[in-house]
């Protein structure tokens, strides 16, 4: 099949297996948050488990977790977002493939920043759509601007992500404003993909796409600021002309996000518990980025999610063999660059601060002092 042969592995899923195969590894690859999610999702869970039937729910989801995602945005943004508009997915991968395929057909263009989350460009191939790769860089802060888009034709659809995955950088209120009315003046979709809200660590309020357009598709989940990786559970807010086309192809890809975890996921709006998480991160954050600092190059302070862009430059023009070789010599596991693009992504690496500091510190130490022997 030619629309698959460009789908490209998630080198860090393979990274993981190898971890499972060595003792005594220390783990900066994996992207999932450590911390359990609150006790109320425990106790909802206990309570499903003895009361559903585990039916299916309509494809658009159930309306108490409907509300109380209106009520995040009402609560963070003071925005109001009618649940018209709020449609609950199978993770956020299940959100992505509906957007796209509501807002693009074959062969036409989205704009993604290059680097950025691997599965982007391959939700593209797959669905037949052209990913146009805009390179990025310090020099903007990692961020797409209305110059990169203006020097390209034919773009419909532009998707970003802040905080991003790999950088952590964050899109400021002015970019991401003018990128939004850029998109709507030309009829261009805009996708924002907000899986790291609530993972910030900047006084500056952050700001969601939806508070600059209604024509804004914004998507999050449940994986990464709830701490709920597994129970795949996602969501998007669209324009309302979207809605009944993403919810015809929901009835006939997935009929509906599971009943459990929709659920359960109506408990895990605990804010006193998930600042206290957001705390924690905060503290690995400043620890792994000072401890790195000392040992590679950082081009851009990460402002939230859980990760750090490392320039490994001094020491390799390979990123994916040095990760081999931190895991296979100190058994030390990092994501290599290449992972995330083509733009000079060979001379970085990402360290996620997803465990402990007690944890983390011993795998800088195995670093600084290979780094020393090596040299």
């Amino acid at each position: 099949m030619d629309r698959l042969k460009n789908v490209s592995p998630f080198i860090v899923m393979d990274i993981i297996k190898r971890t499972k195969e060595l003792d005594n590894v220390i783990h900066f690859e994996v992207g999932q948050p450590d911390l359990p999610p609150s006790k109320n999702v425990k106790k909802a869970l206990e309570h499903v488990a003895e009361s559903l039937d585990f039916p299916y729910t309509e494809s658009l989801g159930i309306k108490p977790l409907r509300e109380k995602i209106a009520e995040y945005y009402k609560k963070f943004y003071n925005i109001d977002v009618p649940i018209e508009r709020i449609l609950v997915t199978p993770g956020t991968s299940g959100a992505f493939l509906i957007a796209y395929a509501i807002t693009l057909n074959s062969k036409e263009k989205i704009a993604l920043t290059d680097p950025s989350y691997p599965c982007y460009k391959n939700f593209s191939y797959i669905l037949d759509i052209a990913p146009e790769f805009i390179p990025v860089d310090s020099t903007t802060n990692y961020e797409m601007r209305v110059c990169h888009l203006k020097n390209i034709s034919g773009i419909k659809t532009v998707q970003i992500s802040s905080p991003s995955n790999p950088i952590g950088n964050i899109y400021s209120n002015n970019t991401l404003k003018e990128l939004i009315e850029y998109c709507d003046d030309k009829g261009i979709n805009f996708i924002s993909d907000e899986i790291y809200h609530g993972l910030t660590y900047t006084d500056d309020k952050v700001s969601t796409a939806l508070q600059f357009s209604e024509n804004a598709i914004v998507i999050n989940g449940f994986s990464k600021y709830f701490c709920m990786p597994g129970i795949r559970l996602g969501w998007m807010v669209l324009p309302q002309h979207l809605v009944r086309k993403a919810e015809v192809l929901m009835q006939n890809l997935f009929i509906s996000a599971s009943s459990i975890s929709q659920e359960i996921g109506v408990c895990a709006f605990d804010y006193d518990y998930l600042e206290k998480c957001r705390g924690i991160f905060k503290e690995r954050r400043d620890f792994l980025y000072s401890e790195l600092s000392k040992l590679f190059k950082i081009d851009v302070v990460p402002e939230g999610a859980f990760y750090i862009w490392v320039d490994v430059s001094d020491y390799t023009n390979d990123s994916f063999e040095f990760a081999k070789e931190l895991l296979e010599n100190i058994q030390v596991a990092v994501t290599p660059g290449v992972d995330f693009g083509k733009n000079n992504t060979n001379r970085y690496i990402r360290f996620a601060y997803t465990r402990n500091i007690e944890h983390m510190k011993e795998g800088i130490n195995r670093i600084a002092q290979y780094l020393k022997n090596r040299k």
